[in-house]
């Protein structure tokens, strides 16, 4: 096998790069926020609530600019039949920062949560809480290995090196920082992982334009050359199915940890919702050169190139455009500077994702659930250990499975049809309470899963209106693979369907049981007749800094729910002192 001495150099420079500036991160945030009072494992899941609009603006955008989305971007680009009218990604995750800042980012950062999960544990309870932090838990794992999968197979395109080792090192190097100096490390790296994906991308794109094999990429996007029209078309029959997308990933994309980490971790909810329209308009422009080198791919005559004349859509490479683009039609010493971007990138998503899914764990599991009485000592250790175990198991995954990227389809569509109305219902909807919850997620899981998902061929046993019947050929084999297409929107009518299921449960229950139709010693879940109504006052320990009338009323115990905020950082709308807190009450 070849080694490219230029290519192990760039990806070692790199590296180094993001490494040095993930401990130095760490190392200059070491004593934030230790002086008003926060815990350290708050400062490691949510920094010290400090990060500023500059650092903010690029973490927020790394929140969904990372190697899935380049080269997914590129990918629906170059696709036959589909092209630039299918590569959702950049209008959809732009769409998605733009309505999570109207809508979701003021509420949860105004009330001083630490993780997505906290409201859901206030209204809901704990058992309820650790229910829905599998779909959240399952899209951060799936979402770091199938990155790091893309990772592996973008490098050995490239430089032709062992896929294994690539994937290991560049998670042990994300998992190190991460473990050292958390949300500070997470977010710093970020802003060297963006400049170098627009850096590294847009100085490849002009070679590659410029290459003799690659046509007038304006005369492709309306006319066929090499393939089709790389500027695609929506079908009147596939028109549900591009809504159905659509949405996915603008409501979708709004009920993630690796999103909240970022809003909680701005310095007021004012400069959450700024960071989130700053981070929208980020996606947007990080989109343009891998959309410019889709076009690229679908103008190029292959047998003019290295490559070879069958084109990467016939081998089944149509996932590896942007580093195949980056291989043959650029020099190799700018080949090797694009192939530094693309690594940068898949770092940017799995650092935060892995840190992400400890936050959860760590808080609203051992700590909430189990261990109330944990110190932030034994906080702050089941988060290095979890961060490890996380980035471990992504890591194998990446490397053992085939179906990981069934896998995160599948679990994003969960976020999307069971965690999001229930965001919708414990936000902005009063007198939810668990039974609704369950009945939500029940109904929820079961219409998402009927539906069916061809990655992982699991065949649906609902079969929703308009539903046909597909074949796919792998070109490389031969082998035909039949599935079920479903053209109806079933994942948005199963995200309504589970927003109205826990409404309508959720006042039955709450009327049965308050008319007295149902004894109230069958309220097993204590969910409507709860005997511990917890005032407003004890829901945070240090009542000096915050608006109360802005936290609702939450059925728990005081010891569990004086744990959900800290009250030092939450008011952005003016100071709250004792007096008003005594007004209050």
């Amino acid at each position: 096998m070849a080694i490219h001495a230029e290519g192990i150099v760039a990806i070692v420079i790199f590296y180094l790069l993001i490494l040095c500036v993930g401990i130095w991160a760490a190392w200059k945030n070491k004593d934030s926020g230790v002086g008003e009072g926060s815990d350290r494992s708050e400062i490691i899941m949510v920094g010290g609530r400090d990060i500023g609009l500059f650092v903010g603006g690029f973490t927020m955008t790394a929140t969904w600019v990372g190697g899935g989305y380049i080269n997914g971007t590129a990918e629906y680009v170059y696709l036959p039949d589909f092209g630039l009218a299918w590569a959702q990604a950049p209008f959809g995750y732009a769409m998605s920062l733009v309505v999570g800042g109207l809508f979701f980012a003021k509420p949860m950062r105004s009330r001083g949560y630490v993780t997505m999960l906290d409201p859901f544990q206030q209204i809901y309870g704990k058992r309820m809480g650790g229910l829905l932090f599998i779909p959240a838990l399952m899209g951060e794992i799936f979402w770091s290995a199938a990155i790091l999968s893309a990772l592996g197979a973008t490098l050995s395109v490239i430089v032709d090196i062992d896929i294994n080792m690539s994937v290991i090192i560049s998670a042990m190097i994300a998992i190190f920082y991460t473990l050292v100096g958390g949300l500070y490390s997470v977010a710093y790296t970020d802003v060297v992982q963006l400049f170098c994906i627009f850096l590294g991308l847009w100085i490849s794109v002009p070679f590659a334009l410029a290459n003799p094999a690659v046509a007038d990429i304006g005369v492709s996007a309306k006319k066929a050359i090499y393939q089709t029209a790389w500027l695609g078309k929506i079908d009147p029959d596939d028109a549900w199915l591009w809504a159905d997308n659509f949405f996915l990933l603008m409501l979708g994309g709004i009920p993630w940890q690796v999103y909240f980490q970022r809003v909680l971790s701005a310095s007021s909810a004012t400069y959450a919702q700024v960071l989130s329209f700053l981070a929208a308009f980020g996606c947007l422009v990080m989109a343009v050169p891998s959309v410019l080198i889709g076009a690229i791919g679908a103008s190029t005559d292959w047998n003019q190139t290295s490559y070879g004349a069958i084109p990467p859509k016939d081998k089944d490479q149509s996932d590896m455009i942007l580093p195949i683009v980056l291989q043959h039609l650029c020099p190799s010493y700018i080949s090797f500077f694009g192939l530094g971007a693309v690594s940068a990138a898949v770092m940017s998503s799995a650092d935060s994702s892995i840190l992400s899914a400890s936050s959860m764990f760590a808080r609203n599991i051992y700590h909430l659930a189990f261990r109330q009485s944990a110190s932030d000592l034994e906080i702050v250790w089941v988060m290095r250990i979890t961060i490890f175990v996380f980035g471990s198991l992504a890591t194998a995954m990446a490397l053992l499975t085939g179906t990981v990227y069934g896998l995160w389809y599948l679990s994003s569509d969960l976020v999307y049809v069971i965690i999001f109305p229930q965001l919708i219902c414990v936000l902005f909807i009063k007198g939810t309470n668990t039974y609704g919850s369950v009945a939500g997620y029940v109904f929820g899981l079961l219409l998402r899963i009927g539906g069916g998902e061809p990655y992982l061929k699991l065949p649906p046993f609902i079969y929703y209106p308009g539903w046909v019947a597909q074949e796919k050929i792998h070109h490389l084999t031969g082998d035909v693979e039949h599935y079920v297409q479903q053209r109806f929107p079933f994942k948005s009518i199963s995200m309504l369907a589970s927003f109205l299921a826990n409404v309508a449960f959720s006042y039955l229950t709450k009327y049965l049981f308050e008319s007295g139709t149902v004894s109230h010693k069958y309220d097993f879940l204590d969910a409507v007749h709860s005997k511990e109504v917890m005032d407003k006052t004890t829901l945070v320990g240090n009542q000096d800094n915050i608006i109360l009338s802005e936290l609702a009323p939450v059925r728990l115990g005081g010891a569990l729910a004086g744990t959900f905020t800290n009250a030092d950082v939450l008011s952005d709308d003016g100071e709250s002192s004792a007096e008003s807190l005594h007004n209050e009450e």
